[in-house]
C-alpha cells in the first residue's frame, strides 16, 4: 500500500529497511570525518551519533522508508563552452518538490493505518540516506559513493520517511555490481575518488562550488571541467547510467532560457537575470556572489 502510494506520487523506487543503529557505517564515517574529508562541512561532524541511529531522531522509530525520485534529463546546455551546472540542478530545488511529496505520503500512511509518529527527511539532517537506501535493496553504493540501481542508474535524489510503525522490511541490500570497472575514479577532473567508495568531499567539484564558502584553491585551476554549479561527470561515465530514463516530474524542467545561455552570457550575467533564472533552484545554495566567483574562477588565466 506504502509502496503503491510511492509509486502515484512519482517516485521511482521505494524501500523499507528496520531502524537501527548502522554499524558498518560507524567507523567509515569516523575514518572519513578524521581525514578531513568533509573540507569545511563542519555540520558533518555534528549528530554523529543521530547519523548512525534514527531512533534518536524519531522518539520509538521503527521503520526507515526510502524513496528515489528519478531527477535524469538530457537536455544540454546548448553552448558546449558555456559554465556547466549539474542536471539536478535544472529545475525547483528538489527539498521542495520532495518535501511536498513525503508530507503527503506520510498523511497517507496515517490516513490509512492510523496514528503515526513520523519525519521526512531531504538531505538536510543528519541521516545517511546512502545506507539506508542500501539497506532497504534499492540499490547498492559505488565506487564514486552514489547509490547504483541497476535498472535506473544513479540519477535520483534519496529521500526518508522515519516512523515509529513495525512494517514489512525488504529482503538483503543489492550487491555490488561495480566490477573491476574503475571509470568515475579515472574521470574525476579535481582526483576526489581517492580510492574506490572514497570520496574526498574537499576536493569534489560539487563541494568547490557550492559548499566552499571561500576562494577556489588555485590547485584546481583548469581542474573544473568548467562545472560551475556541481559536477555530473562520475555519474555521466558510469556504464549503469545507460538504463536512466527521462524523469516525468515537470518541476525538475529548466527555466526557458537558462540552456540557451552562451559562455557570454554567463560571464556578464546580472543579479536581475541570475534571479530570473534560479527563481525557486537550489543554485541559489551558492548565491549569486558565489556563481559569479565560480565563472570568474573558470575564465581567468593564468
Amino acid at each position: 500500500m506504502i509502496k503503491a502510494e510511492a509509486k502515484n506520487l512519482g517516485f521511482l523506487h521505494c524501500g523499507i529497511a528496520k531502524a537501527g543503529f548502522l554499524e558498518e557505517e560507524a567507523p567509515r564515517l569516523e575514518a572519513w570525518l578524521n581525514n578531513n574529508m568533509n573540507g569545511q562541512m563542519q555540520y558533518m561532524e555534528n549528530y554523529f551519533d543521530k547519523r548512525l541511529d534514527p531512533r534518536l531522531l524519531v522518539d520509538g522509530a521503527k521503520s526507515v522508508i526510502s524513496l528515489a525520485l528519478n531527477y535524469y534529463t538530457d537536455n544540454k546546455q546548448v553552448d558546449a563552452s558555456s559554465p556547466k551546472i549539474s542536471k539536478y540542478a535544472y529545475g525547483i530545488d528538489y527539498h521542495t518538490v520532495i518535501k511536498d511529496k513525503l508530507k503527503h505520503l506520510l498523511n497517507f500512511i496515517r490516513e490509512n493505518i492510523g496514528e503515526v509518529d513520523g519525519r521526512a527527511f531531504v538531505d538536510s539532517a543528519p541521516v545517511l540516506d546512502k545506507a539506508w537506501a542500501k539497506k532497504a535493496g534499492l540499490g547498492w553504493v559505488g565506487k564514486n559513493s552514489n547509490l547504483i540501481n541497476k535498472q535506473a542508474g544513479s540519477f535520483f535524489f534519496l529521500a526518508e520517511l522515519i516512523v515509529d510503525l513495525e512494517l514489512e522490511y525488504d529482503v538483503a541490500p543489492t550487491a555490488d555490481h561495480c566490477g573491476t570497472c574503475t571509470r568515475c575514479i579515472d574521470a574525476c577532473p579535481t582526483d576526489a575518488i581517492v580510492g574506490p567508495y572514497v570520496v574526498d568531499g574537499s576536493k569534489c567539484i560539487s563541494y568547490l562550488t557550492i559548499e566552499l564558502k571561500d576562494e577556489i584553491p588555485a590547485e584546481f585551476k583548469d581542474k573544473m571541467d568548467s562545472w560551475m554549479f556541481g559536477c555530473d561527470v562520475c555519474q555521466d561515465v558510469c556504464p549503469w547510467n545507460k538504463f536512466s530514463v527521462i524523469h516525468s516530474e515537470p518541476a525538475f524542467n529548466p527555466h526557458p532560457d537558462l540552456l540557451n545561455l552562451t559562455q557570454n552570457d554567463w560571464q556578464d550575467i546580472s543579479e536581475e537575470v541570475y534571479q530570473k533564472l534560479f527563481k525557486g533552484s537550489a543554485v541559489k545554495r551558492t548565491k549569486f556572489a558565489g556563481l559569479k566567483r565560480n565563472i570568474k574562477f573558470l575564465g581567468d588565466k593564468d
